[in-house]
């Protein structure tokens, strides 16, 4: 059996990333990126990948606050001193391949559900590299999480997969494989919007329908064929690894805690390989969520990555398909909401 490197890492992680393949002959590089005039937290996306600019420098912004730190480098709350525009700013360690490969994978990328890469800095100094991102006020759904009682309704859930699934089917369209999907890694604003985030060990695949043979990633998260790649030819279908780990992702939003272990489980490799691999998918009672959603999950975590759902098939299913998107969305906003407000409350104690 091959081996699988573990990430445990913090919320917003910086993780190590694969190399990006190189790109087909005749098809132009990467701009250098420019930034946006006078930029705004809350400015509309482009309907076009933009150009990540270097024109900002490190010294136009104060940081404000750690969001994460993990073993590539630290995440800030920072703020441009002549705008005052908030940003996320994710340096990066020179000896950190992951820089230079999410930067390019960003700046494929413009949609309003997957965060958004202003301007990558170099700092001469050091040879960190950091990125300036989009400020989700909301934090990761990991963080949201943790700091509420019980799980996410599932007026919220619903919100939560349907814009995930829209950023994954954004992504999937482009070849572009996230391939760490978890919780920490689907940031969500107050404004009730949900953007796919961290690309650390993303993949852009040189032609469809491509497997994947690395398996890089946190195990948790991994789907079967993933963990063990013996079993399955030694390669597996990238697409269906991210909606696998959608779907523990929106069960553990549900129950409140890690699904496929038991209560208290030391989530050990060996446990882990157990329970994804061979355990059975934990039963989701009928008090506990609709047969919407438990049909939902049921089509995400099919151990056979050739039955399991597709993104498009889970954008068409019920859960999604037929929610009141107004409800949903405010169930989404008042759980972000109430998660900063005990956030507020806590540091107003200490």
């Amino acid at each position: 059996m091959a081996l699988i490197r573990e990430k445990r890492l913090p919320q917003l992680h910086l993780s190590l990333s694969l190399p990006v393949p190189p790109r087909a002959a005749g098809q132009r590089p990467n701009p250098t990126f420019v930034p946006v005039p006078t930029p705004t937290p809350n400015a509309k996306k482009a309907s076009t990948p933009t150009a990540l600019s270097s024109q900002f420098r490190l010294a136009d912004f104060d940081k404000l606050a750690v969001l994460g730190r993990g073993n590539g480098g630290t995440v800030y709350k920072v703020r441009h001193r002549e705008t005052c525009a908030l940003y996320a700013l994710k340096v990066q360690h020179y000896d950190n391949p992951a820089a230079a490969a999410e930067a390019d994978i960003l700046s494929r990328t413009a949609s309003p559900f997957v965060v958004r890469c202003h301007s990558v800095l170099p700092a001469a100094a050091s040879g960190d590299v950091a990125m300036l991102l989009e400020l989700v006020d909301g934090g990761s759904l990991d963080s949201i999480r943790s700091r509420l009682p019980g799980g996410f309704p599932e007026d919220a859930l619903a919100e939560v997969a349907a814009q995930a699934l829209s950023g994954l089917a954004y992504l999937h369209a482009r070849r572009i494989v996230h391939l760490d999907i978890k919780p920490a890694n689907i940031l969500a604003s107050k404004a009730g919007e949900v953007k796919v985030a961290d690309f650390g060990i993303a993949k852009v695949l040189s032609r469809a329908g491509e497997q994947c043979t690395s398996y890089v990633g946190t195990t948790a998260y991994m789907s079967p064929e993933r963990f063990d790649p013996e079993a399955h030819g030694g390669h597996y279908d990238p697409c269906a690894a991210d909606v696998w780990s959608l779907g523990v992702t929106i069960l553990e939003l549900l129950m409140g805690r890690y699904p496929l272990l038991s209560a208290g489980q030391k989530p050990s490799w060996a446990a882990l390989m157990c329970a994804v691999c061979f355990g059975e998918t934990p039963a989701v009672s009928d008090a506990a969520a609709s047969p919407e959603l438990q049909g939902f999950i049921a089509a995400c975590l099919h151990k056979d990555y050739r039955k399991r759902a597709s993104v498009a098939d889970l954008l068409a299913h019920p859960f999604v398909a037929r929610r009141d998107v107004s409800v949903s969305k405010c169930a989404l906003r008042k759980l972000v909401t109430d998660a900063s407000a005990s956030t507020s409350s806590e540091c107003r104690h200490t």
